[in-house]
């Protein structure tokens, strides 16, 4: 009776109120499998209720959020819901694929970063000039801390400090006393340790002289081995002379840089010792591995303490001949006993001997050592002024397979006889064509043992040569204070008795002290007197007023260095040369892929008027002045066949082309690259292959 009941699909509903559906959940008041079916009286009494089929469907179980886990699986078997599943699983993997593989592929064809040494100019410092913290009268490290502001409002990230290792200052301090110390005039080295922190919590970066070659005759190791005390007996380079009536028979010829014979006779070890500089600086046996392993802990000491780099100087001496011959005369009919300058020789045998390459390239793996961590790797400069040489001077790059220096530094602009557009050709051209494949240039020009560029090559010129400076493909070295164009001092101001008699500063008069206002001593020092006296000009030189003047050399060298760091031709470009003669001196600044040019126009003589779209056709009728060494006029329009410079001044020229000129083959033996970039608009990246 029941069976034929449920066929004809009649639905028997409880009189306590019917069927109640708790999320699908069985009910408890309604449970088949608790129904006794074959006893009628144990049943409630029932109604039937006949429904629609339409009804009937609205019963079927549909998916609903929150549905439990039983009823979710009714669902995932069915074809509509598993083949969903799949197709976003796989699209899901091929992405996946296709991040990493296009990850891959922008790694692989992305240029190498440029590294911080290469990113930033480098500001140069020599400590005792630049601030005074405790009114002695001498620049120190809490000075410099100060200081750091004036760093970073320069926009430049990479600070050089000239040496300050206790010393007795002899040569300004370039003979090492204790190469573990601070000189106490600078501080201690719990200063240099919070001028280190100081500069990293800036994201500076900061480097250190080291002079390996000599000591000072006060160094420790001079005194052991002048009384001949063990492994120390051979520190140095010691010989038989005679001495007799006061007068010394030296072992040859050599002649010190300063002048005058290069041995000195000790009285306590009865012998000549051997110095490339004064006296007072003996140079170190580099034949002897203990003193070369000396040297190596003295480099592992800074960059354990967290320094970012060294600058090596005087490498070029340190080795000797053993044979100790004499050296050749320059002018071979003097009479040899007269000979006391050092250029009257030619010096073969006690520069650049067979093996020095090898003692610097082991100094650049003992760095390397410290190189690992990302972000951290220590820069290694060398000063290989070859000068007449430029093949010698490169060699400190090193070669494909054995790295030395990351570069040494370039003199070039310092070195010029005489100043014009040719001549400042002369000089980058000599660097460019000569630096090998893959290396990086870099420009000083300026430097604590050379006139500043006020005094050397005039006032009226300052401007230029800093616009030139920054725009050159490279590294830019700037000494403290030519941001401001400060000038030497007059030697003939110098008392050698304020700067404790020591008369080889008063051939220095440009390491006078940084000019920082217009108060007294310039804002160097708040003590009576400074070391050396300040320039007469310090009231309209100085950086406070500079930073008011809109026109001022320290606001155009901003604007450089800022330009500098903004565009990417000007940053890792071509550079390729347009023209130059007695007046002036043109180059572009390009990047494969950008349609925006800088061409640079700078004045080294008189009044010029060039037409440069005569030299180069495919250049726009107009350009406009991004930079001008005369801020009026900026923002101007110029005509490329009527571009007029007066003496000393310098223009940053803006302009786009389909054409650049690294690809004209007129202008092909002119171009150079470094780090080679291309640059993608539509990804808006740089490439390598292009």
């Amino acid at each position: 009776m029941v069976e034929e009941e449920a066929k004809s699909l009649p639905m028997e509903l409880s009189e306590k109120g019917g069927v109640e559906n708790n999320g699908f959940v069985q009910n408890e008041a309604f449970d088949d499998k608790g129904t006794d079916t074959s006893s009628q009286e144990e049943m409630p009494k029932t109604s039937i209720v006949d429904l629609d089929p339409a009804a009937m469907e609205e019963l079927v179980l549909k998916p609903y959020a929150g549905m439990p886990k039983e009823v979710l699986l009714k669902f995932s078997s069915q074809a509509r819901y598993r083949v969903t599943r799949e197709i976003l699983f796989w699209l899901i993997i091929a992405a996946a694929v296709m991040l990493v593989c296009a990850t891959i592929v922008i790694i692989a064809l992305s240029p190498k970063c440029l590294d911080w040494w290469q990113a930033s100019p480098i500001y140069q410092i020599y400590p005792r000039s630049f601030k005074d913290s405790n009114m002695d009268g001498n620049g120190d490290l809490k000075g410099i801390q100060e200081k750091l502001d004036h760093i970073t409002y320069l926009n430049i990230k990479t600070i050089w400090i000239t040496s300050f290792y206790k010393s007795p200052l002899k040569d300004l301090g370039y003979g090492a006393e204790d190469f573990y110390d601070i000189d106490p005039m600078f501080g201690s080295m719990s200063d240099f340790e919070n001028l280190l922190a100081a500069i990293h919590d800036r994201g500076l970066k900061v480097k250190m002289d080291l002079i390996p070659n000599h000591t000072s005759d006060k160094h420790r190791w001079f005194q052991l081995s002048r009384n001949r005390t063990g492994k120390y007996t051979d520190y140095y380079i010691w010989q038989d002379c005679t001495q007799a009536a006061g007068s010394v028979t030296p072992p040859n010829n050599w002649v010190s840089v300063f002048g005058n014979s290069s041995w000195q006779f000790d009285d306590v070890r009865k012998q000549c010792y051997f110095h490339q500089f004064g006296k007072e600086q003996p140079d170190l046996n580099f034949r002897n591995l203990a003193v070369q392993q000396e040297i190596h802990d003295i480099i592992k000491f800074w960059l354990g303490k967290g320094i970012d780099g060294f600058s090596f100087s005087a490498v070029k001496f340190l080795l000797e001949a053993t044979h100790l011959r004499d050296e050749p005369q320059v002018n071979k009919s003097q009479n040899p006993d007269s000979i006391t300058a050092y250029s009257q020789l030619y010096h073969d045998y006690t520069t650049t001997q067979v093996g020095m390459h090898d003692i610097i390239r082991g100094f650049r793996q003992t760095m390397n050592q410290f190189s690992s961590e990302p972000g951290r790797y220590r820069f290694m400069g060398s000063d290989g002024d070859e000068k007449e040489d430029i093949e010698a001077t490169m060699m400190y790059y090193g070669t494909t397979f054995i790295q030395e220096a990351d570069f040494p530094f370039n003199f070039n602009l310092i070195n010029m006889k005489n100043l014009s557009g040719n001549s400042i050709f002369e000089a980058v051209n000599l660097w460019m064509k000569n630096m090998p494949a893959g290396k990086w240039p870099n420009w000083v020009v300026g430097s604590p043992n050379t006139a500043r560029i006020s005094s050397r090559i005039g006032k009226e010129y300052v401007n230029v040569i800093n616009m030139l400076l920054l725009t050159l493909p490279g590294t830019p070295v700037t000494y403290y204070g030519e941001e401001i164009g400060m000038e030497n001092i007059a030697s003939e101001n110098v008392s050698e008795e304020r700067i404790n008699s020591y008369p080889v500063v008063a051939t220095f008069p440009e390491k006078s002290p940084m000019q920082w206002d217009g108060k007294d001593n310039a804002g160097f020092t708040e003590g009576n007197s400074s070391w050396l006296p300040v320039n007469s000009d310090f009231q309209s030189v100085n950086v406070e007023i500079q930073m008011t003047w809109s026109n001022s050399t320290l606001n155009l060298y901003r604007e450089l260095t800022l330009l500098r760091n903004n565009e990417l031709p000007i940053h890792r470009g071509w550079m390729c040369y347009i023209w130059s003669d007695s007046n002036v001196f043109v180059y572009v600044r390009e990047l494969d892929g950008l349609d925006r040019v800088f061409m640079m126009v700078l004045n080294f003589g008189q009044e010029s008027t060039i037409d440069l779209k005569a030299i180069v056709p495919s250049l726009p009728s107009e350009a406009i002045v991004r930079l001008s060494t005369n801020f009026s006029n900026a923002g101007k329009a110029v005509n490329t066949k009527l571009i007029k410079t007066e003496m000393g001044e310098g223009l940053v020229l803006e302009y786009k082309t389909a054409k650049p000129v690294h690809t004209m083959e007129a202008f092909q033996g002119n171009c150079f690259v470094a780090e080679k970039a291309c640059y993608s608009s539509a990804f808006n990246l740089l490439y390598v292959n292009c």
